[in-house]
């Protein structure tokens, strides 16, 4: 029997951004990636930016709002009225990873405010997970706070930090105290990168921390606004294999660990809302509730 094919959305508000991702996919984890987008929050409302997002990345896959079998939200599914249904978070970033590689079996999911590791199956279910704390110092917001007080573009952050020679560590895992350690290493004459591949080094810390803690290994793909940070992911890199290289009796044997990052890493949550989006349709439509399902009008009333 030939597997149903859907037309539907995952919409992810972050902290800091929306993602947008249109998928045209059966019921499973497989489908075709045709249209997405991510904008910044800055300083307008959340709902007109998911709007604007919605509206451009369904203009980059050629489709209309009433297209849609299924739009379904994760993060902060109260910014969009239109959805039709809700996904938590950890469900979608693990779906969406296993869409970036189907091999993986762990993902690195690091945000605006905090970060998660996750373990999954081949099916996507998630069978551990772990959360940085509340305090905000392993988290993107913290590394943007940073990034502004030095003058120096987030984009930039990565390639910058890679030109370290001497990263000066950052010691505080709190977010207050380790801000005024930068502020007392701008003062002592620190360098802009050192700077910055200390605090890539400390967070990059708390993530390996995580991902050793879910019990992760094999193909680990980094999920989330920080997967585009090349500095972020060279650190953990860097102390996966000092951790892996370290002699002695008191040495921990832990599973080797291969970080994947892909150009649609900061989208996994969106993917994997729309894949799971697909899958719930069809649930629906077996108990004759999909009908009931309505495609976005509000946004062409």
């Amino acid at each position: 029997m030939t597997e149903r094919v859907h037309l539907t959305a995952g919409i992810d508000p972050g902290a800091s951004s929306v993602k947008v991702a249109i998928l045209r996919s059966g019921a499973g984890r497989d489908g075709v990636l045709l249209g997405q987008c991510v904008q910044r929050i800055r300083r307008r409302k959340v709902a007109d930016v998911v709007t604007a997002a919605f509206e451009e990345a369904s203009a980059a896959a050629g489709v209309k709002p009433a297209d849609f079998d299924y739009v379904a939200s994760t993060g902060d599914g109260d910014a969009v009225g239109f959805r039709t249904g809700h996904f938590y978070s950890m469900t979608t970033h693990a779906r969406g990873a296993l869409f970036l590689d189907p091999e993986a079996r762990a993902a690195l999911d690091i945000g605006g405010l905090h970060a998660r590791g996750l373990r999954m199956n081949e099916d996507g279910r998630v069978m551990a997970h772990r959360m940085t704390s509340q305090c905000a110092s392993g988290s993107g917001q913290f590394l943007e706070n940073i990034a502004r007080y030095l003058g120096v573009p987030l984009d930039d952050v990565g390639e910058l930090s890679k030109k370290s020679e001497s990263p000066e560590k950052v010691s505080s895992i709190c977010a207050v105290l380790a801000e005024t350690d930068v502020i007392n290493m701008v003062a002592r004459g620190i360098g802009t990168s050192d700077i910055l591949k200390g605090i890539h080094l400390s967070i990059a810390g708390r993530l390996v921390q995580l991902l050793r803690a879910v019990g992760a290994g094999g193909n680990v793909v980094v999920t989330g606004g920080l997967s585009r940070d090349v500095g972020m992911v060279a650190a953990i890199e860097q102390l996966l294999a000092e951790e892996k290289n370290k002699k002695g009796p008191r040495r921990q044997q832990h599973a080797e660990i291969v970080v994947e990052t892909f150009p649609e890493g900061i989208l996994a949550g969106a993917i994997g809302a729309a894949l799971l989006g697909a899958y719930r349709f069809e649930q629906l439509e077996r108990k004759g509730r999909a009908a009931a399902v309505a495609a976005p009008a509000a946004l062409h009333a």
